[in-house]
């Protein structure tokens, strides 16, 4: 565990504490994750699986080299994230969607410098038709984990009995001593209508309020590619994931990234355009909700978007947008078509 001692102005401003009581008081700090990591296709067929495009002669080229240097890639955002206020340990935990199987997670942990981080992985195959999953990175030192299960999404329309895609990835741990659990989400695409996100977000919901229902004092993390922004209706509704701490009632969720999306930046971009698809949300007991500010156990402290500039297109037509993979029918070499998401959660220590 990473303790560090916010500067004074910080923890007066941010805290709405005393400077008395600020000099006394250290804070563990900890960062939370999720990153789209865009087709991370290994070059091997998975049976049963539509992979083809990532096969050497598919549509992609997918090559070993082309396959090496994504890793390379990867490893260093993730590496990379949560240093802006952890640097020398990152994120204690990082959600990732569009994975193809554990192989891929294995050698992205193997591979530098993700490798030096320690970081470990959990995943279960889902039933997704191209074979992409949710899966969770965590550093053992940090989060221990006690149990994982994979929810799937249940497609209730008859002429969808034939469809699979990716379900909700639970992982149940342990982060400051307390009890954490993580879910990994990646919704329905917008290919599909937003019927089928709103139903993604209500089933979401039941689990995650079954989760809650089991340990009321459980701190809870929804995190994903949601394919819908703040406002939309699969997550300010369905989910019931609010923009002011202030609205949270002991049902519903809290979405820090409202005013972010508001502010004129997200995650993506499409016709010029940000969404902000990549979010973490909490649940009330990660809120201070009352007036004092209690951090005897774990809290929000603050949310951003990673960002660094190798991540943007540095020029041409599409410069300042997320420097992905491929684009144009070109191989780019380059990260994702999303930029990470990271939460900081702090606890006072004694």
């Amino acid at each position: 565990m990473r303790k560090i001692e916010l500067l004074l102005l910080a923890v007066f401003l941010l805290l709405g504490t005393s400077v008395s009581w600020a000099r006394q008081k250290k804070f563990a700090v900890y960062g939370v994750g999720f990153y789209n990591l865009e087709n991370l296709f290994d070059t091997c067929h998975d049976n049963g699986k539509n992979d083809y495009e990532f096969l050497p002669d598919g549509t992609f080229k997918w090559t070993g080299v082309k396959y090496t240097n994504k890793l390379h890639n990867l490893a260093r955002v993730l590496s990379e994230m949560g240093t802006d206020k952890l640097p020398k340990i990152g994120c204690a935990v990082i959600g990732v969607a569009e994975v193809e199987n554990s192989r891929c997670l294995s050698d992205l942990c193997a591979e530098e410098p993700l490798k030096a981080r320690g970081y470990n992985f959990v995943h279960e195959e889902g039933l997704d038709q191209r074979g992409i999953d949710c899966a969770l990175l965590y550093n053992p030192s940090l989060f221990s984990v006690r149990d994982t299960r994979l929810v799937p999404y249940i497609y209730r329309l008859p002429q969808d009995s034939l469809r699979a895609t990716r379900g909700f990835f639970v992982v149940s741990g342990t982060m400051a001593g307390e009890h954490v659990t993580v879910i990994v989400c990646h919704l329905p695409s917008r290919g599909s209508t937003s019927f089928y996100r709103e139903e993604g977000a209500t089933q979401l919901k039941a689990v995650k309020d079954s989760l809650i229902a089991d340990d009321p004092a459980v701190k809870l993390i929804v995190m994903g590619d949601m394919n819908d922004d703040p406002h939309d209706r699969s997550m300010a509704q369905c989910l019931g994931a609010k923009r002011k701490i202030s609205e949270v009632s002991d049902g519903d969720m809290y979405n820090p990234w409202w005013d972010v999306l508001a502010s004129g930046t997200g995650t993506l971009s499409y016709k010029g355009a940000w969404n902000l698809f990549d979010q973490i949300i909490l649940s009330p007991s990660l809120l201070n909700r009352r007036e004092q500010h209690d951090y005897k156990s774990l809290k929000l402290f603050s949310h951003q978007i990673f960002r660094r500039d190798y991540l943007f297109q540095q020029e041409g037509p599409y410069k300042g947008t997320p420097l992905r993979t491929h684009g144009g029918g070109q191989w780019l070499n380059g990260y994702s078509d999303h930029l990470p998401t990271v939460v900081y959660l702090i606890k006072a220590q004694k």
